[in-house]
């Protein structure tokens, strides 16, 4: 009997169970198996080739590149967004990985992104033409606080259909069922403000709010931040990682800025860096 030989397929629907198990077995643990399978199945409505590319080894999976698709408008275009997910290989497959790399980097027309990478692959990124975006980041204590006169902090459904509109009603039409995007809206002197951030784990202490999106009157969001904040602290988020390029502006208080903040890449011929944010993916998808 020779060694099995070990093919690349996409990843279907179908595959959804068997993917999610295994990222759960051999990726990470804390989130369960039904948990990894959201990826194979966002909310938004996208035309997607495939979800990610698998390794078999005799119709066992050895390896997993998930993928979530979507479509986005840049500057009046719609532009076909391939995020980079989850990858994980088994060890003794390690020398096949650059083949799940390759199956999905070798799909033609999209922009592709990389929000969290790790390890060696944001070496094997580099090389592969991606390019780091500017994650400056200023970590934050949320303070307890009383809202200010005119000051409203609301995370009511109906508020946020009432009030969003373009873009931003956009936005949380297609993530208010992302199990990992949270929403709130602040609303001030008659303006408002309007943010998708997660709860991440740094230390193994799922403490810290990331800002995902921030949108409607970003000048609302800077001056009700302290409001934002004691919200936060509210639900058991002491801190924030306030990244700058995704909020616009820096919040002030107590806090400290991040030495070496982990990296977000894309690669792209015709979409500048301004234009990549962190929605459709991996951390509006996967609380881990």
């Amino acid at each position: 009997m020779g060694t099995p030989a070990v093919v690349v397929r996409p990843i279907s629907a179908g595959d959804a169970t068997a993917v999610g198990r295994f990222l759960h077995q051999q990726l990470n643990q804390r989130v369960s198996a039904a948990a990894w399978a959201v990826l194979l199945s966002p909310p938004w409505r996208s035309d997607a080739p495939n979800h990610g590319f698998q390794l078999l080894s005799d119709d066992a999976i050895v390896g997993v590149y998930a993928a979530v698709y979507s479509e986005r408008d840049i500057a009046g275009e719609r532009v076909a967004f391939c995020n980079l997910a989850a990858f994980c290989v088994l060890e003794e497959y390690r020398t096949h990985s650059l083949r799940l790399v390759r199956a999905l980097l070798g799909q033609k027309g999209y922009v592709f992104t990389d929000l969290s990478p790790s390890g060696n692959v944001i070496a094997l990124n580099e090389r592969l033409g991606f390019t780091r975006l500017d994650t400056a980041t200023r970590l934050v204590a949320n303070l307890p606080r009383i809202s200010g006169r005119g000051t409203r902090v609301t995370t009511d459904p109906a508020a946020l259909e009432r009030t969003l509109t373009g873009r931003d009603a956009d936005v949380y039409r297609d993530h208010r069922e992302a199990p990992a995007a949270q929403h709130l809206l602040v609303e001030r002197d008659g303006a408002h403000g309007y943010l998708v951030y997660r709860r991440d784990r740094r230390k193994r202490l799922p403490l810290f709010a990331t800002p995902l999106y921030a949108g409607g009157d970003r000048g609302v969001l800077r001056q009700a931040w302290p409001a934002v904040g004691a919200h936060l602290l509210r639900q058991g988020l002491p801190l924030t990682l306030a990244e700058r390029r995704v909020l616009g502006f820096a919040p002030g208080g107590p806090g400290t800025e991040l030495s070496q903040p982990r990296p977000k890449m894309f690669r792209a011929a015709d979409v500048d860096p301004e234009s990549i944010d962190h929605l459709y993916s991996e951390l509006t998808l996967v609380r881990w």
